[in-house]
């Protein structure tokens, strides 16, 4: 019997690898491939950055609000005048065809010597956005590569269904050959037949369901690598690779350090504490230095009297202090101070929950992680013991020693017992990934 169950054995390796000579005619993508096209593509990484990037177009003019502001006018008219006149006395007077001239211009300076340190504090709220802005980059790229390893393995763990549904038919198929020999011996009851083709057809409709869910899973893959659903000519790795050395310690001594979302917090926390400087600062006086160049030029054809100038040209130059003094408006600036406080008491109590909701997920994360670690590890035995009774009941069934009632519950078995590995095998590789995704290690 161990011979026979050996070559058994064999017989289903041999029919497992043409089904993997199949799958090898399709181009593999692996896992390092889907993150570095979706780090490309994916929306929400794109959208991150675009909106880092006009935080980074802002802050590289921060410290143009340290410079002086200088602007130019100028403008000219031209005037044509006709005038006639009848005085008391009868005389007349036509001065029509008076043509005139005007060109002014002015050049005027104002540059900000105090304003109550707000200038600073505006200059380091806009390097803090700036940061807040790449930090959310990272923390997208963290989120969007956890989602990519989880549907790529999504696929591969349906691609091992689909693996383990062939095996299965493998069996069933065997089943049919032996009944269909028993019943044309007279030494087993049709029904043993019909009850074998009709369990080797349900498997093979769930085998054709099977591929498309795989198709199904591909298409998710790629809408998070942003490129189009329909492009499924591809295959996945075979197996889920796990990280068996996690330490819970050293997570939890890391993790408020390496935690994107905890870092995205703290800055939001730094840019409200500014914003409160920026507030403050309209309690001071803002002083000012101005300065200006003021040009005009009149010309004209004629002139009403021999003291009225026919050209005449200014050029005043000025400058000085001024001082805007802020005595009452209306408890604005009061108003908008305790706002920004108000705002900096909401971030602190967003970072202190963040913190405690990221401490409770990375816990519970290590827990599953540890319980489908030893899933997986039981399982395992638990597959190898139920292929084992599946040949046993299978070569059973062949010697007449048992009924093809056996041989299904056996079968039955080891389905269950596929079902079950592949899924803790699924299951540790997320608890696995939320570990790292928490810890801030999916991007080297």
């Amino acid at each position: 019997m161990k011979t026979y169950i050996h070559k058994r054995y064999l017989l289903l390796t041999l029919l497992l690898a043409g089904t993997s000579a199949l799958h090898a005619q399709q181009k593999v993508l692996t896992l390092e491939q889907a993150i570095d096209v979706a780090l490309k593509n994916n929306y929400d990484i794109r959208l991150a950055r675009n909106t880092a990037e006009l935080s980074a177009n802002d802050y590289a003019y921060a410290n143009f609000a340290f410079i002086p502001r200088l602007n130019a006018t100028a403008g000219t008219t031209w005037n044509n005048t006709a005038t006639k006149q009848e005085f008391v006395n009868g005389t007349k007077r036509d001065t029509s065809g008076i043509k005139g001239n005007n060109v002014n211009g002015s050049v005027n300076l104002s540059w900000t010597l105090f304003d109550g340190l707000k200038m600073f504090a505006t200059r380091n709220k806009l390097e803090s956005i700036r940061n807040l802005g790449e930090l959310a980059i990272k923390d997208q790229v963290q989120n969007s590569i956890a989602t990519i390893i989880s549907g790529y393995y999504n696929v591969v763990q349906q691609k091992q269904q689909l693996k383990a549904l062939s095996e299965q038919m493998s069996i069933s198929e065997e089943r049919v050959k032996l009944s269909d020999a028993k019943f044309t011996t007279g030494l087993a009851p049709k029904t043993d037949l019909l009850q074998s083709k009709v369990d080797l057809n349900a498997q093979k409709a769930l085998y054709i369901r099977q591929q498309t869910l795989i198709e199904q899973s591909k298409g998710l893959l790629n809408q998070l690598m942003a490129v189009p659903a329909g492009a499924i000519g591809y295959d996945v790795i075979d197996s889920i690779p796990l990280e068996n050395s996690l330490s819970f310690t050293a997570l939890q001594e890391n993790i408020a350090n390496n935690n994107t979302a905890i870092k995205v917090q703290q800055q939001n926390v730094n840019i409200s504490a500014l914003t409160i400087k920026e507030r403050r600062a309209d309690y001071f006086p803002v002083i000012s230095f101005n300065s200006g160049y003021n040009y005009n030029r009149n010309t004209s054809n004629a002139a009403s009297n021999a003291f009225s100038p026919k050209f005449s040209r200014n050029g005043v130059i000025n400058y000085g202090l001024t001082a805007s003094i802020p005595i009452f408006n209306g408890f604005n600036v009061k108003r908008q101070v305790q706002d920004a406080r108000i705002n900096f008491d909401f971030q602190n109590i967003t970072l202190d929950n963040l913190k405690s909701q990221v401490d409770l997920s990375l816990n519970n994360a290590f827990k599953d992680y540890e319980y489908y670690k030893k899933q997986v590890s039981l399982e395992e035995e638990t597959n190898d013991l139920a292929r084992e009774n599946a040949m046993v009941a299978l070569e059973r069934f062949k010697q007449g020693v048992s009924t093809i009632l056996e041989v299904k519950i056996a079968q039955q078995s080891l389905e269950d017992s596929f079902y079950r590995l592949i899924q803790a095998r699924y299951n540790a590789k997320l608890a696995e990934t939320e570990l790292g995704r928490l810890n801030g290690a999916l991007v080297k």
